[in-house]
């Protein structure tokens, strides 16, 4: 049932030049940033989610949400979801890989050997 909903988001956002990674109930938007319309592209696609959720009568947990920027240009923008501003972060754990905003291996490679038993 839930493939359902999942496809009908896939269908809604693929009018918008973001990009989009599922799994699960787990939505990942991502657009790489040469001008302020994809900025607003971004968000456009971001209220349709929220849009989406609530026809639905499903919710969007915020708190879960970050925006990641990786690369030299940050957007001087701030996303948000249900007029929520979404928290930049330098780092996000994802299936269980941690992603920088440098791309660097280091920190999930310190997460799986503290992780190992002595």
């Amino acid at each position: 049932m839930f493939l359902i909903y999942i496809n009908d988001l896939a269908m809604l956002l693929s009018q918008y030049k973001v990009k989009l990674k599922l799994f699960a109930d787990d939505v990942k938007l991502y657009v790489r940033v040469v001008s302020d319309a994809d900025v607003t592209e971004l968000q456009m696609a971001l209220s349709a989610v929220t849009s989406w959720a609530e026809y639905w009568q499903l919710s969007v947990s915020v708190d879960k949400c970050g925006v990641l920027h990786i690369g030299k240009h940050v957007a001087a923008t701030t996303f948000a979801i249900n007029n929520i501003p979404l928290p930049v972060v330098t780092s996000y754990r994802d299936l269980g890989i941690t992603i920088t905003c440098e791309l660097s291996p280091s920190p999930h490679i310190k997460d799986i050997v503290t992780a190992v038993p002595t």
